[in-house]
């Protein structure tokens, strides 16, 4: 976030260094009121011989109920002058939270429009280069054919995961349902797997699957997704040689644990839960060198959530991050 500018936090001293100031002088005001009391009161008994010395009066019930009065007065203006400035603290501090999260909002709105332009322009510009190279030349080798071709479905699938993510996210906070069916997550987490090392050639991938689990009953789409997004995240944040290891155990009588870890950069301590946000990236668009959107761990979450499941992020040693999933098994969803 952005720092205020200095004149905020010079104008935000100044009131506190005001109110406090106020205090003071009333507090001393009321000291000079009651001095002045009392004495008018000591003079008053020595004119009308109440009392045979001067500092009797200090033992007369007139003196005492003075000095009461003062003494709440005094704790009056201090109760005051402390909760004006507990009001005036707690203000400013949902001031600034409130345009902390303002602030955090426009610029993860800008990174986002920043990721998504290049995200959308990049295999659109490989597209039309393909097109253009089919349409001016006419007569291409089969073996070239097929490689533009090839291409040219990379990039059409590229642009696919991608309408569909932002379809996927939009839905999650909405109307998505759960299409319940029985599922043999070792199989789905092995598929995701030869998925991603197909898209990232230098990753190893390390599937470690316990026998004879049981099923667990979910949404296939959802899963799927959630696997291809976590070893996904765990390639293209390892770069460049990822080792990713990803392990699905038994976790008790209802439950199974799926971890997936990596040897990557790692998420600092003050990040592990803004990642989850929507649209949030670690770092500056105009910085970071790895592509996507901000929207992958959002919809992990929000699908493990769909699941009853719980989802946690752990630093792997000795660096990378490690993500385990709770998920419930045989229960209706």
């Amino acid at each position: 976030m952005r720092r205020l500018p200095l004149i905020t936090y010079a104008i935000i001293a100044y009131m506190l260094l005001a109110f406090g100031w106020w205090s003071v002088l009333l507090l001393r005001m009321n000291e000079s009121a009651h001095e002045a009391r009392v004495n008018e009161l000591a003079y008053r008994l020595a004119v009308q011989r109440q009392i045979e010395e001067p500092a009797d009066f200090r033992q007369t019930e007139q003196y005492f109920r003075l000095t009461e009065e003062f003494e709440r007065q005094q704790f009056m203006i201090l109760g005051e002058a402390v909760l004006l400035i507990l009001s005036l603290a707690g203000g400013i501090y949902l001031l600034y939270r409130s345009l902390k999260q303002e602030i955090s909002a426009a610029e993860q709105q800008r990174n986002f429009l920043l990721s998504i332009t290049h995200e959308l322009k990049s295999p659109l510009a490989g597209i039309r280069l393909i097109l253009e190279t089919f349409q001016r030349r006419k007569e291409l080798k089969p073996e070239i054919q097929q490689k533009l071709s090839t291409n040219a479905l990379a990039e059409t699938d590229r642009l696919t995961a991608l309408v569909n993510d932002l379809l996927l996210s939009a839905k999650l906070e909405n109307v998505f349902d759960i299409n319940p069916e029985e599922i043999d997550l070792g199989g789905l987490i092995h598929e995701a797997a030869d998925r991603v090392a197909m898209k990232y050639k230098t990753a190893q991938l390390h599937v470690d699957i316990e026998p004879d689990l049981p099923k667990v009953i979910g949404d296939r789409l959802g899963l799927t997704s959630v696997a291809v997004n976590l070893l996904e995240n765990a390639a293209k944040y390892s770069q460049p040689n990822p080792v990713i290891h990803t392990s699905l155990q038994r976790g008790g009588t209802s439950e199974v644990v799926w971890e997936v870890s990596d040897n990557g950069i790692g998420v600092p301590d003050r990040e592990k839960k803004r990642v989850f946000t929507k649209f949030y990236r670690v770092g500056s668009e105009d910085t970071r060198t790895t592509k996507g959107t901000g929207l992958g761990l959002f919809i992990v979450r929000q699908l493990v959530e769909k699941h009853k499941g719980q989802l946690e992020l752990l630093d792997n040693e000795p660096k990378g991050t490690t993500f385990r999933i709770y998920l419930p098994v045989r229960q209706d969803l």
